[in-house]
């Protein structure tokens, strides 16, 4: 019996001559190796198909291009290399290869007091994009913290007045009666509102990084707004907590500005565009700031 050979219906020519800007595949499962951490990770990966004629692309040669990614450590230079070989694969069907990888970044976070320590979990997404030998790397953060209205802590600080007024008009003040008072739920009357909120931060990395700055950039962030949220707490902890967020009053216009002004300090940034969600509780919808910069060309 003679062997028959394998039919390639994409290398058939295409009835509706016309380029595609991507094709490829979402969602591939792989691990990957970033900053020692072994994480599970999906990943996009596709080229652009510059030959109108051409039915389509090598799918199986992107797959098994990835297979780096297993056992090297993540960096740009890697997904440099991962992208020429898209290309390469693909000579004379595609000028524009792309890689996006997602996964969670975990952080192990000590507690702001007490010795307790645990993990955060930073949803993240690393995109690479190569075409005509140009080369970039995005990188999609966000950043959990607590927000704290300064307009509700102003109302309840206003309430709390009055009850004093009420407990305490045309009384002799004593020390301990008044320190008494203030560690009651009688004169503590009004609390303001709090929500989680969240920074979701897109940027755009130097061209000749060398590491992914994942941690810096998160590190730098949570310093900024001061209130990002715990993992393991005891009563000392989330005490210190209650001080920061008190001293850390914020609307979402305030957060935006104060992760505009890190970021613009974070060594590795060309430029990005951040969004500040605040998920209110006293009202059904979201609060939402976003602000953007981009380094003027030298």
């Amino acid at each position: 019996m003679n062997a028959l050979t394998l039919p390639d219906i994409a290398a058939q020519a295409s009835r509706q001559a016309l380029p595609l800007e991507w094709v490829g595949m979402r969602g591939i499962a792989l691990p990957v190796l970033l900053e020692g951490q072994r994480l599970s990770a999906t990943a996009d990966a596709g080229v652009s198909l510059d030959d109108g004629e051409a039915r389509g692309i090598h799918m199986s040669r992107l797959y098994l291009a990835l297979e780096p990614l297993e056992t090297a450590r993540l960096c740009p230079a890697l997904l440099r290399e991962i992208l020429t070989q898209f290309l390469s694969s693909h000579e004379g069907l595609s000028t524009g290869a792309y890689l996006n990888i997602h996964t969670d970044w975990l952080l192990k976070r000590p507690a702001l007091i007490s010795p307790l320590a645990g993990w955060k979990s930073y949803p993240a997404t690393i995109s690479a994009r190569l075409k005509n030998n140009m080369f970039h790397v995005e990188l999609k953060i966000e950043v959990p913290y607590s927000s704290t209205c300064p307009c509700s802590a102003a109302l309840a600080r206003q309430l709390i007045q009055q009850q004093f007024i009420d407990d305490f008009a045309n009384k002799s003040l004593q020390h301990a009666d008044v320190l008494a008072w203030l560690g009651s739920t009688q004169g503590i009357v009004a609390t303001p509102h709090s929500q989680r909120s969240t920074a979701q931060l897109h940027l755009h990395l130097d061209e000749f990084i060398d590491e992914l700055p994942l941690t810096e950039i998160i590190n730098d962030a949570e310093a900024a707004l001061g209130t990002a949220v715990q993992t393991a707490v005891k009563r000392a902890d989330e005490q210190a907590f209650a001080l920061a967020n008190g001293q850390n009053l914020m609307f979402c216009e305030d957060a935006a500005r104060r992760l505009h002004l890190a970021l613009r300090r974070t060594p590795g940034i060309s430029a990005f565009h951040l969004r500040v969600i605040h998920a209110e509780s006293l009202h059904a919808h979201d609060a939402v700031a976003e602000s953007s910069w981009q380094r003027e060309p030298a």
